[in-house]
């Protein structure tokens, strides 16, 4: 009988044991969760927390579809340089960042695997400067706008440099690479151009369809160049918007 008594008691002091263990392995699971929502995003870089401050809007927090590559965040544009050091991120004035969302739906509703690519945006009077301090002087001088006339479209985030990309995920064939400066990048003579096969009919094409969207949704084409769309005049601009210090 004692036997048996010990017996009870032991098995007792077991489940107790376990059920110990149950709770404290439960609290562990519960707590994970928790620990993997407490990661906050990292903060914002200078720049763009100055042009959120102006009222600006980040794109892709509008259209995460929207594919962004800023071309003067490295040295492969017509200055040779890095001219944006901090800034990554594409702003546009609410007005111009709606027409672009636009121009996302129209395209994607012509050619469901097809997105713009913005490789400018919004852009600051001081590094509008930079690049015409490249420029002036020289034959080139007609692709920058020169700040101490009030600077572009780019520098009230009213304009904005843009392609298209394929189903492949690479940008479709437009006769020249962005910030190409010469002729070839114009949109005034294309089928010259095809004649004389210095771009495809098929980067015409392509060309025709991203000014196509880009028009319906209120935007107008630089002559210059082929991948530049401004919302409005510089005259409105300089009369209603504010400028990018």
């Amino acid at each position: 009988m004692r036997r048996y008594s010990y017996c009870i008691i032991f098995l007792l002091i077991l489940l107790s044991g376990c059920n110990r263990h149950e709770q404290k392995a439960r609290i562990f699971v519960s707590q994970k969760p928790a620990a993997i929502l407490s990661v906050q995003k990292p903060p914002k870089s200078r720049p763009a927390r100055m042009l959120d401050s102006l009222g600006m809007v980040n794109i892709v927090e509008t259209d995460s579809t929207i594919a962004i590559s800023l071309m003067y965040s490295r040295p492969d544009n017509f200055t040779g340089k890095v001219l944006y050091h901090e800034l990554k991120e594409a702003y546009l004035h609410p007005k111009a960042a709606r027409a672009l969302l636009k121009a996302q739906r129209l395209l994607r509703k012509l050619h469901p695997d097809y997105k713009l690519i913005v490789y400018d945006a919004a852009r600051p009077l001081s590094i509008q400067r930079e690049m015409w301090n490249v420029v002036k002087g020289t034959s080139r001088n007609i692709y920058v706008s020169n700040p101490a006339h009030g600077g572009g479209l780019h520098n009230y985030g009213l304009a904005v440099d843009i392609s298209i990309i394929g189903g492949n995920e690479n940008p479709l064939d437009m006769g020249t690479p962005v910030d190409f400066m010469g002729k070839a990048a114009h949109i005034t003579n294309e089928q010259e151009l095809v004649h004389k096969n210095i771009i495809t009919k098929q980067a015409l094409i392509h060309r025709l369809l991203l000014r196509h969207v880009m028009r319906q949704a209120g935007f107008h084409p630089l002559p210059t160049e082929w991948w530049h769309f401004n919302y409005c005049s510089r005259k409105v601009a300089r009369k209603y918007y504010k400028l990018i210090p």
